[in-house]
């Protein structure tokens, strides 16, 4: 809420402009290359045009700015070598808006049509509303690229000298942006429909530099307006909470009217419709998809989003719409505000959906309205939304589910710890990011589930959970549209409960709210999950039955349970301590595959990659045919990249070479590059995976993107 000025002028007397009272600078990040503590970033306005055929985006960016001290020689932002900026200019904001203290209305922008030549038109031109007889407002600024980190570069713009502290200027940038991180383009084959050209951004945790040049860091926030021009028939999508198709003008307008960092603006356009599910809720996916998302979340989501302003206050955004992108979006699902993002693979997989969406509703509190401020300190947004997320579900789908759910994923935080160490600097809540570290390299269980117990613990020691939600709501009308660190947390958690205060909770020995931010390994509490031992109970049997001896009268015990009738969850978290015991003796995996290879092909996703890597782990040559399948039917990076990484570790290398030349041309670039890479570090020196195929692409036989060790990807929650 804007403040008010409640002074008053004496009359004939003129008063000075009211300002309101300086922000403190934002917090120091060393993922950021930019001058982002030296200013205020008032708007931004983006003139995007989008070209799939170049696979190119042709862009005008005009920051809204203010010095916070006096002459600053330079303006420096976060940019990438994809970017190639065309000039720069600047300009004084009008008179009227610099008294005001506000952003001018939003300014038009002119897009170039195609010339005859080869060369592609220039980047879109701003049109600003001038005061008749106003002299010329821009001028151009000199500016210089630096290298920065792989992950980025910083852009350097000379100011004019006679600049004045809280003055309002303008920036212009235009500039041309090809094979950026941010930016991932899709011919109309990587599609389900195969129509029309696809693209999406993805802007956590530092792409977005590749996108637009900017203060990219958490710590700061603005709002933005966009004007998008698309080839015809594309329908263009932005996280914002305004938007609106000008049809004689061929463009797309978006207004976001509340400040939201760098890596939450993002963009999707490709063949999209829509359908509603709810009274400011939709779902945007491709037609063929359109049923079965519509289906599947009908009435749901709103059952969720009144659940969560229950517990935490109301929802700040307006619409809470959904878009379904296709396999090759990079994560299970991102929360860019208002807009969704979610990989359609999971769409077969009901339980999961169920879990990511609600997560990604618990983001719209903890994480976009109250942004951990730097990459540091993640688990401030992802702990949170988890702990939310488990509230939502508590009150929407029951405890035992809720349980069952977080079992799962503390078993797999379990896992991680085992391969990472109990000493591994990653495990710890606050991790120092060293310069140079691209932050996404933080993103582990840790960050979610580590988080998310401490979040318990805090939850406990108030005694009812109640009143934990009633200071979780507190916290965020405090904080909400800014960025935090975790003494802020803390302290609020203190000052909303002064008997815990007066105790000395945050000095416990052995609990000490220092040693949980700060120490290595795993949580120093766990929640009690009695309440899904109806749920988990069945699971632990089993698995002790296919463990016990002798094997004939435990796979015939074994058999008696009918898991065909068990949760999705149950399932996995039986598969996965299978996997964990792997390899198993063989006369075993010859039994389970009897038991049950069968029933579990004619299950989801999730539950058939895990009985897969069973097989691939183990050797098990009588169901490679199912690997094969399944590999051949699927796109997506979170069910390929498990089982190549499989593959390649035991004595099965020369099938995965097999395959994937068999099945490459229908992966996205990006996930062809990243297999090649698997391969090639499992085949030896000298050979190449991908043959002729990779031979006529060379570009893609080795990328930046690293594979993921011998962390399995089915070992991460890969949501945002």
């Amino acid at each position: 809420m804007a403040a008010q000025c409640c002074c008053r002028k004496a009359p004939g007397a003129e008063a000075a402009p009211a300002r309101p009272p300086p922000e403190p600078p934002p917090a120091l990040d060393v993922a950021s290359a930019s001058s982002a503590q030296l200013f205020r970033l008032r708007h931004l306005q983006l003139g995007l045009e989008l070209r799939p055929e170049a696979r190119e985006l042709a862009g005008c960016l005009v920051l809204e700015l203010c010095a916070r001290r006096p002459a600053p020689r330079a303006l420096v932002l976060d940019a990438h070598p994809a970017l190639r900026l065309h000039s720069a200019a600047f300009r004084r904001a009008p008179a009227a808006a610099a008294a005001a203290a506000a952003a001018e209305p939003p300014c038009a922008f002119a897009f170039a049509a195609p010339g005859p030549g080869p060369d592609p038109p220039p980047p879109p031109l701003p049109a600003f509303c001038e005061a008749p007889g106003a002299e010329p407002a821009c001028c151009p600024l000199a500016f210089r690229v630096d290298p920065f980190t792989d992950y980025g570069s910083s852009l350097t713009v000379t100011l004019p000298p006679e600049l004045q502290a809280h003055q309002p200027f303008q920036v212009i940038l235009r500039y041309t942006s090809t094979d950026a991180p941010a930016i991932w383009w899709l011919d109309p084959e990587l599609t389900y429909g195969s129509a029309k050209p696809f693209v999406f951004t993805q802007g956590h945790s530092v792409c977005n530099r590749s996108f637009f040049p900017c203060f990219d860091t958490p710590a700061v926030k603005c709002t933005y307006s966009a004007v998008v021009k698309a080839p015809s028939g594309v329908q263009v999508l932005m996280s914002a909470t305004q938007s609106s198709y000008v049809e004689e003008e061929g463009v797309y307008r978006f207004h976001m009217e509340h400040p939201v960092p760098a890596y939450l603006v993002a963009l999707v356009a490709g063949d999209l419709q829509p359908a509603d599910i709810g009274p400011r809720s939709r779902v945007w996916a491709e037609p063929c998809l359109l049923p079965t998302a519509t289906s599947k979340l009908s009435g749901a989501v709103e059952q969720w989003l009144s659940a969560a302003e229950r517990l935490y206050g109301p929802y700040l955004w307006g619409r809470y719409d959904i878009v379904f992108l296709p396999p090759s979006f990079p994560i299970v699902a991102m929360e860019n505000p208002c807009l969704t993002f979610i990989i359609s693979s999971i769409l077969e997989s009901d339980e999961f959906l169920v879990i990511d969406v609600i997560h990604e509703v618990a983001h719209s509190w903890f994480g976009n309205a109250v942004t951990n401020a730097t990459w540091e300190e993640m688990w401030l947004s992802e702990g949170l939304a988890t702990y939310a997320q488990r509230r939502i579900t508590t009150e929407t789908h029951g405890a035992a589910f809720t349980c069952l759910e977080t079992a799962f994923r503390l078993d797999a935080l379990h896992r991680q710890m085992k391969l990472l160490g109990e000493d591994s600097p990653v495990s710890k809540l606050q991790v120092k990011l060293e310069p140079g570290v691209n932050p996404s390299h933080l993103m582990n269980l840790f960050t979610y589930e580590k988080g998310y117990c401490f979040v318990y613990y805090l939850s406990q020691l108030c005694g009812d959970p109640q009143r934990f939600d009633d200071f979780l709501r507190a916290y965020v009308e405090k904080y909400k549209f800014t960025s935090v660190v975790a003494q802020d947390l803390l302290d609020s958690f203190l000052t909303f409960f002064p008997e815990l205060k007066e105790q000395s909770v945050d000095c416990r020995a052995g609990l000490e709210f220092e040693r949980w931010l700060n120490a290595t390994g795993p949580p120093l509490a766990e929640p009690d999950l009695s309440q899904g031992s109806s749920l988990t109970r069945p699971v632990e049997a089993l698995f002790q039955l296919w463990t016990a001896e002798p094997l004939d009268q435990a796979a015939a015990s074994a058999s008696a349970i009918d898991i065909s009738k068990w949760r999705t969850f149950q399932t996995a978290l039986f598969l996965d301590r299978l996997l964990d015991g792997s390899p198993l003796p063989q006369e075993v995996v010859m039994s389970l595959s009897k038991c049950y290879s069968s029933l579990l092909d004619s299950m989801n996703a999730e539950i058939r990659i895990r009985w897969l890597q069973i097989v691939v782990r183990n050797d098990y040559y009588p169901d490679l045919h199912r690997v094969r399948r399944f590999l051949e039917s699927q796109m997506s990076r979170m069910y390929t990249i498990p089982l190549y990484e499989d593959l390649c570790t035991g004595a099965l290398k020369s099938f995965a070479l097999e395959v994937f030349c068999q099945t490459q041309g229908r992966l996205h670039p990006n996930l062809r590059r990243t297999i090649q890479q698997i391969l090639s570090q499992g085949l030896g020196p000298g050979a190449e995976p991908g043959g002729a195929a990779a031979d006529s692409e060379p570009g893609l036989l080795l990328g930046d993107e690293a594979p993921g060790g011998t962390i399995s990807l089915r070992d991460v929650n890969v949501s945002a």
